[in-house]
């Protein structure tokens, strides 16, 4: 191949997809004994698993520290595409949905949920000693994932909804005190589902986990390796991790002779961008412990039953990274990664946190994005437009409509765009707001609300035109 010297970038590029590409062929080529693993009976559908994940893990991030640090989050993200990009393809559930968010907390912990969420304490990052023990710790959750385990493991002890299960799942992620408080109305005991797994699943996850990081160029030794230092810095006790993840038993000997089936040649060990990640995280402050971090976290999640919560309007910059969301097999959209998703009975909320609340008895925010659905009886799209403005101002006094309508394309069909000035009782401010509405096939009308302070307007335009960009619908 020739390259010009202007075409440098481009180069290094594809030497580091050749290398990637490589070492999956070797790893996959070279196997010969690897172990067959066959995923459990399981009575729920892939569909359910994605919604089950999806409430849990919004539920996550109201109560956990997410860590909003585009230096590691970045990283992270990129070794778990990595991880996905080798599930072999009798395991791949096209519609899962896979996201990597890191947990600003100190325990050496991680999880992943029904239909692909996962969450990886900084801890355990802190804790690695090299890429390859992060990769192989995020492979064995990933295969918890692509051979459903929560769900089967569901399946066997009880036949309630899923409502009542996402309830459960995050008394199990966070445990002690804070658990009970979540779990409080749901009929399971603290960790029984998704998270905590039997012995049989366990070595299974291992075991998948080790191809999968094979197939994406890790030696799973590194696997064994990041359990023994787990094993050591939890003390008599074990660390949570070890409590949901029970060892088998001869854990580090059944990796290790599957890695020697598994033969990778030269495996990556490091990179520069995990070292980078750890240098950065030395320079911040200690991460709380979960304790800590979510004693004081309890009512703060907004809901549509009666909490009071204003917002501050002091909220941090949205992120360069961006997270899809798949709302209730109707559209899929991407927003900020340090937005949080608030969902109420017709509407979804994408907002940083201190943004959003209530303020007389209404669900308000100050910064971010609302999407919803409401009736249209005309069939007419500017009518019904009108119409939607008009129930915005009547709670909303000093809502004015600047200009009239703009016509554009909005989830790849004919819209409408007009912007509004306001303001914010909660915060006194004056913010601006963008109205963008289209008609779905039944004829009822699909509407975005992006919402700034008019002097951070300027900034937000353009993240409201990227995440309505991203729509799209599935009507």
């Amino acid at each position: 191949m020739i390259l010009h010297k202007h075409d440098g970038m481009k180069a290094r590029r594809l030497s580091l997809r050749s290398h990637t590409v490589l070492a999956i062929l070797l790893s996959t080529t070279i196997v010969t004994a690897q172990t067959r693993i066959v995923p459990p009976p399981n009575s729920y559908s892939p569909a359910q698993d994605v919604e089950l994940g999806r409430q849990a893990a919004a539920q996550v991030r109201q109560e956990l520290p997410i860590f909003h640090d585009d230096a590691v989050t970045s990283y992270v993200e990129g070794l778990g595409r990595r991880l996905v990009n080798a599930i072999p393809p009798e395991l791949q559930h096209p519609e899962f949905r896979y996201t990597f968010e890191v947990v600003n907390v100190r325990e050496i912990n991680a999880f992943a949920l029904p239909g692909g969420p996962m969450f990886i304490n900084r801890g355990m990052i802190e804790a690695a000693k090299t890429e390859g023990e992060v990769s192989g710790v995020m492979a064995h959750e990933l295969s918890h994932v692509v051979l459903r385990h929560g769900t089967a493991q569901a399946g066997k002890q009880t036949a309630a909804g899923i409502g009542q299960i996402a309830g459960a799942i995050l008394g199990s992620i966070v445990g002690g005190t804070w658990g009970q408080v979540i779990s409080q109305g749901t009929q399971f005991g603290i960790g029984t589902y998704f998270l905590k797994f039997s012995r049989e699943y366990e070595k299974q996850a291992d075991l998948q986990g080790a191809q999968i990081m094979a197939r994406a160029g890790y030696d799973p030794r590194d696997m064994a390796n990041m359990f023994k230092t787990i094993e050591k810095q939890g003390g008599s006790g074990g660390p949570q991790w070890l409590s949901d993840h029970p060892n088998p038993g001869n854990r580090y000997e059944y990796i290790n002779q599957e890695a020697q089936a598994l033969r990778v040649l030269n495996p990556i060990r490091d990179s520069r961008a995990f070292d980078q990640a750890k240098a950065h995280l030395k320079q911040l402050p200690a991460a709380p412990t979960t304790e800590a971090a979510t004693k004081n976290r309890t009512g703060t999640r907004p809901t549509s039953g009666g909490e009071t919560r204003t917002p501050t309007g002091r909220v941090q910059p949205p992120s360069s990274s961006y997270r899809t969301y798949n709302e209730a097999n109707l559209f899929r959209v991407s927003v900020p990664s340090n937005w949080q998703e608030i969902q109420d009975s017709n509407t979804v909320t994408f907002a940083p946190e201190g943004a959003y609340g209530t303020a007389n008895g209404q669900s308000v925010f100050t910064h971010g994005m609302e999407f919803g659905m409401a009736r249209n009886e005309s069939h007419d799209l500017q009518t019904a437009t009108d119409e939607l403005i008009q129930s915005l101002s009547q709670g909303n006094p000093s809502l004015r409509q600047q200009s009239g309508y703009d016509r554009v394309s909005f989830a790849g069909r004919r819209g409408l765009r007009a912007v509004l000035q306001n303001r914010n009782d909660a915060t006194g401010q004056n913010e601006t707001i963008e109205v963008f509405t289209t008609q779905l096939r039944n004829g009822n009308l699909l509407y975005a609300i992006g919402v700034a302070p008019s002097n951070e307007f300027s900034s937000y335009r353009g993240v409201f035109d990227r995440v309505v960009g991203s729509l799209q619908v599935t009507d």
